[in-house]
């Protein structure tokens, strides 16, 4: 036992690096730290409860045996906790699934023994949620400032970064009976505002009193009518700025283009090349996503809804920001990090995403 003793007092153990990004191995280092401790106690009191002859009462040999079965289950107990991986929520606009549960999320869980879950719907209806504490997240992920303005506004956003960025094209379904045509258009052989004007075609998009792209959409026909000198354009295509006939919601629009349940929208590069789908390219002047335009041509664009919401054109840029409430504030720091890597850029650029553009929020 003299020699335990010696052992246990000249023992140290250390945290080690990376240990906060590994649960296994820091409860096992604490569970360690437990028994060093306890075996400390229990051999100070051995020492305590000797006889003459060196041997300690069997009373206390027994309750030696439980403590040590009760450490053991202990042990046991923590191992298993701390073998269930962390789990991190990512909330994101929601036109950003596949790139996000598909890859980035993942990816970013399988290096740091994590569980990720992903939450994709318009960005400002997710700002709202999360502002209001309706919604828990580690991560929030949105395309344009104003989303993100709102969480920095509610105090749970510090500072944002810009992860990638996009543009606004027409995209079609590959299913459509419309498909010809807008094969036509994208090689110059039709206009593309014509077969969106046709009657019988079927138009998706997302509401734009809640998510950016359906108040892109608009203002992309708004500046479309003056490129291209036809002042109907706009109500022709689209109706009402609200028409409930075209809106969808943002995570089911590519999966209705797939399927063929809606011929056409006017959307992100970004999520038309991550789902496969065939666009026609536009303008500079009017896609939104040239920097150098926002003065000449993009400041001209303006659209006030009927509860008196005034949309204006903001950078095609998704900014990533940690949520001052998150649960898992180390791994939400990480995972913008990852998101502004060069493995996270390369997952970006693999499913249609510009580079990232401008300074962060």
């Amino acid at each position: 036992m003299n020699a335990l003793h010696c052992h246990l007092d000249t023992m140290v153990v250390t945290r080690h690096s990376g240990e906060s990004r590994n649960p296994v191995k820091y409860v096992a280092r604490s569970a360690q730290n437990l028994i060093l401790s306890a075996a400390h106690s229990v051999l100070k009191l051995d020492s305590g409860l000797r006889r003459n002859d060196g041997q300690a009462p069997r009373s206390f040999q027994r309750k030696l045996l439980h403590f040590f079965a009760f450490v053991a289950c202990s042990l046991m107990c923590m191992t298993a906790l701390a073998q269930t991986p962390s789990v991190i929520r990512i909330a994101y606009a929601g036109s950003m699934g596949v790139v996000m549960d598909n890859a980035a999320g993942p990816a970013f869980a399988k290096t740091h023994h994590a569980t990720y879950q992903g939450i994709g719907q318009g960005s400002y209806a997710l700002a709202r949620l999360l502002a209001a504490h309706q919604l828990q997240a580690d991560v929030f992920v949105t395309i344009t400032p104003g989303p993100m303005q709102v969480l920095k506004q509610a105090g749970l956003v510090t500072s944002a970064v810009p992860v990638a960025s996009t543009q606004m094209v027409v995209i079609y379904s590959p299913h459509s009976r419309f498909a010809a045509d807008f094969a036509a258009a994208s090689r110059g052989e039709k206009k593309w505002y014509d077969v969106l004007s046709e009657k019988s075609l079927r138009l998706g998009r997302t509401d734009p009193a809640v998510d950016p792209q359906g108040a892109n959409m608009l203002l992309t026909l708004q500046l479309a009518a003056d490129y291209y000198h036809q002042p109907d354009l706009l109500k022709t295509i689209a109706g009402a700025p609200q028409n409930p006939t075209q809106i969808f919601t943002e995570p089911s629009l590519m999966s209705r283009l797939e399927a063929g349940q809606i011929d056409a929208a006017i959307g992100y590069l970004s999520a038309a090349q991550s789902h496969h789908l065939p666009t026609i390219v536009l303008p500079d002047e009017i896609n939104l996503g040239n920097p150098d335009m926002q003065k000449p041509w993009y400041d001209r664009a303006s659209i006030t809804l009927d509860n008196g919401k005034t949309l204006r054109v903001q950078p095609l840029v998704f900014y990533a920001g940690a949520l001052g409430n998150a649960q898992q504030p180390a791994l939400a720091r990480d995972f913008v990090s990852f998101l502004q890597s060069a493995e996270g850029q390369a997952l970006f650029r693999e499913h249609g995403y510009s580079p990232p553009r401008g300074n962060g929020l």
